[in-house]
C-alpha cells in the first residue's frame, strides 16, 4: 500500500503547494491537495472586515479547518504538510495529531512579518510536529513560540517548470531580449532599486503585483505573467535580479533557485545564505548590497558576455546537480520525520 500524504497548499502552478503535490507523486506518495484558497472565499466586505480588522483572520478559517480533518480522517495519511501560512486552526490541528497523523509545516512566510501576522496562526505554531523554515531568521523566534522541532530548508525550483529552454546562442531572440529583469511584487525597500535602473537606461523587464502603484515605475511593469512566459522572460533576458523580501527577514527566496534553473545570469541580493548558496563572489553569481553596487555590477555584466555567460553556466550546473529540488525538500522532510 502507498503511503500518503495531504498537502495544503495553492493549487496553481507556480505555487509551492502544487510543485509539493507533483513532487509527492514522483516520490511514488499517494497524494491529495487541500486547496487553501476555499477558505478566503467570501464577499469582498467581508473578505476586508476579516483581514483588515479581526487579524488576517481568512474568512472562512473554521469551514476549512473542520474540511482539512475531514479529508485527513478519509483519506488517512501519514503525513499532512502544510504550506505557507495554512488556514487550519489549533485545535484542529491538534485532532489531526490525535489521529496519529504527523503535520509538517513548509512556512513559506514570516509570520512575525507584518503583513501577515496573525493571532490564529501563533496559536497553531505549538501543534505542528515539524516546522521547516527557508530562513533561519525566524528558527528561535519558532522555537520559543511552542514548536517542539524546527529545521532550516531553503526554497526549491520544479523542474517541470524552470529549465534552461534556449542555448545560450539563441538567447535574447524569444521576444523578450530585456538588459535586467526582475519578477516579484513591489515591496517598499524594492522601489528605490528598480528606479535606479530605469534611471540608468536599461532595457528593464519587470514583472509581478503592485508596481503600478508607484509613479516611477507603473510606465515599465508588465504585470502578472504566467509561469511558462515568465520561464521565456527570464530565460530570454541577459540578467536577472535576486531580491529576498526584507519584510520576511529572507535569506533566499524562490527566485534564488528557480533564476540558475532556468539558466540566466543572476545578481542577486548579498545575503549569508545566498553566500552558503553560491559561494564566493565570481564563482556562480555575482552579490550586490546597494544601489549603487548592482548598477555597477549590471554595467559590468553586460558589457561581459562571456563573463555572464559563464555565471550563467555555474550557476545552472551548481543548482540543477545540487539535490534543490521540490521533490528533494520533501524527500528531506518525510525522511527526517520517519527517523
Amino acid at each position: 500500500m502507498k503511503r500518503k500524504i495531504v498537502i495544503a497548499g495553492y493549487p496553481q502552478t507556480q505555487h509551492v503547494g502544487a510543485h509539493f503535490l507533483y513532487a509527492a507523486r514522483s516520490l511514488g506518495l499517494k497524494a491529495k491537495l487541500c486547496d487553501i484558497s476555499k477558505a478566503y472565499k467570501a464577499g469582498l466586505l467581508k473578505t476586508k472586515i476579516n483581514w483588515w480588522l479581526r487579524g488576517h483572520l481568512p474568512a472562512r478559517l473554521r469551514q476549512f479547518s473542520k474540511e482539512a480533518l475531514k479529508i485527513c480522517m478519509e483519506f488517512k495519511p501519514k503525513w499532512i504538510l502544510c504550506t505557507g501560512l495554512t488556514p487550519i486552526d489549533a485545535e484542529t490541528l491538534r485532532k489531526i495529531g490525535k489521529l496519529g497523523i504527523w503535520r509538517i509545516s513548509y512556512l513559506t512566510d514570516d509570520p512575525w512579518n507584518p503583513a501577515h501576522r496573525a493571532l490564529w496562526f501563533m496559536k497553531a505554531i505549538a501543534f505542528y510536529d515539524h516546522i521547516f523554515t527557508p530562513r533561519r531568521a525566524n528558527m528561535n523566534d519558532l522555537e520559543r513560540w511552542g514548536c517542539r522541532r524546527v529545521s532550516y530548508l531553503p526554497f526549491a525550483y520544479a523542474p517541470r517548470k524552470h529549465f534552461r529552454e534556449l542555448p545560450a546562442a539563441t538567447k535574447n531572440k524569444s521576444g523578450f531580449g530585456h538588459d535586467v529583469i526582475f519578477a516579484g511584487g513591489a515591496d517598499k525597500d524594492r522601489i528605490s532599486y528598480i528606479s535606479s535602473i530605469i534611471r540608468s537606461n536599461f532595457k528593464l523587464g519587470l514583472y509581478g503585483g503592485y508596481w503600478e502603484r508607484y509613479s516611477q515605475t507603473k510606465n515599465y511593469t508588465g504585470g502578472e505573467i504566467d509561469m511558462e512566459t515568465l520561464r521565456k522572460a527570464i530565460n530570454g533576458s541577459r540578467i536577472a535580479l535576486g531580491f529576498v523580501r526584507r519584510a520576511n527577514r529572507d535569506g533566499n527566496a524562490m527566485r534564488t533557485f528557480e533564476i540558475p534553473a532556468i539558466g540566466t545570469c543572476m545578481l542577486t541580493k548579498d545575503t549569508l545564505e545566498h553566500r552558503e548558496i553560491f559561494g564566493k563572489e565570481g564563482e556562480n553569481v555575482l552579490y550586490f548590497k546597494n544601489e549603487d553596487e548592482m548598477i555597477r555590477k549590471i554595467k559590468f555584466l553586460l558589457n561581459n558576455p562571456v563573463k555572464r555567460e559563464q555565471l550563467a553556466d555555474n550557476a545552472h550546473n551548481l543548482i540543477v546537480k545540487g539535490s534543490h529540488t521540490y521533490k528533494d525538500r520533501l524527500f528531506t522532510m518525510i525522511t527526517e520525520d520517519e527517523n
